[in-house]
């Protein structure tokens, strides 16, 4: 977490290769998947004769905004000619618009549900993998002048909250959690994302939103954050995959192998997602 984040917790915490080893690398680059939808050599060398370009399509859930966004950037410095173009927004509109043909190359979800859209439409090349998970916070306006300390909390009359669509993994979680706690809240809004629904308390539009804790860290101190066990009840895992009719399928391979490298994971760790 920075240091200008102020979060209220409420809660007790629960070498090298040689040539003919890149070479059959190389050429098994067409076969092999594995769970990620990856390909064995999909990531050539610079100077290699299946070096990478063009642009890479990125379909992914909202919440993965700033690292997706800082893994996109180092990718086109790792293979130059490359571009990585994001169209991030909710998990179950991505998905819509995968299975109605809209060109991509990688989708990663907020969640399994979301993603099994695209599977069963036959849309993925190989079995998605999931490579962190995310989990509820109540994203206060800073200092918290509500006093919310509680899941319970957000249900007083006077409380402006939203909450995240029930169509998409935010909304579906917190509905979870809500369940979990016996609570029912009505809130003003239902927002299409979870970035929608956070801005909602930067912009003082509302006085709480049940967000990802990704999204909290994200905000730094526009927002404070309040944990809430009930989270425990409603951990999403997000999966990714290469797409079936990919237009740079190779592209596509190496960006999953960045997002699930060492590399990638301490991106993902730094912005507030755990490991699977």
């Amino acid at each position: 977490m920075t240091c200008c984040a102020r979060r209220t917790r409420r809660m007790l915490r629960t070498a090298g290769v040689g040539a003919a080893a890149l070479l059959a690398l190389s050429a098994c680059s067409s076969s092999g998947e594995d769970s990620g939808g990856r390909a064995a050599g999909a990531s050539s060398s610079a100077g290699g004769p299946d070096k990478l370009s063009g642009t890479v399509n990125v379909f992914a859930a909202a919440s993965l905004t700033e690292s997706f966004t800082k893994l996109g950037k180092d990718f086109e410095k790792q293979h130059p000619g490359t571009k990585v173009v994001f169209n991030f927004g909710g998990s179950d509109s991505l998905a819509a618009g995968i299975t109605s043909g809209a060109p991509a190359d990688v989708f990663a979800s907020a969640s399994p549900k979301t993603m099994k859209v695209v599977t069963d439409a036959g849309d993925a090349a190989g079995t998605p993998a999931t490579f962190v998970r995310n989990r509820l916070e109540i994203a206060t306006l800073p200092g918290n002048p509500d006093k919310v300390a509680s899941l319970k909390d957000l249900t007083g009359p006077d409380l402006k909250v939203v909450l995240c669509d029930k169509t998409v993994p935010c909304g579906a979680a917190a509905q979870k959690a809500l369940t979990a706690a016996g609570l029912e809240l009505t809130p003003v809004s239902y927002e299409e994302d979870v970035k929608s629904a956070l801005n909602k308390v930067v912009l003082k539009e509302a006085d709480a939103a049940v967000v990802y804790r990704t999204d909290v860290e994200a905000a730094g101190d526009k927002v404070e954050g309040v944990e809430f066990p009930e989270a425990a009840e409603a951990v999403n895992d997000y999966p990714i995959t290469v797409l079936k009719d990919a237009p740079n399928a190779a592209a596509g391979r190496a960006f999953v192998e960045l997002v699930r490298s060492a590399e990638g994971r301490q991106v993902l760790t730094e912005a507030g997602f755990t490991a699977p």
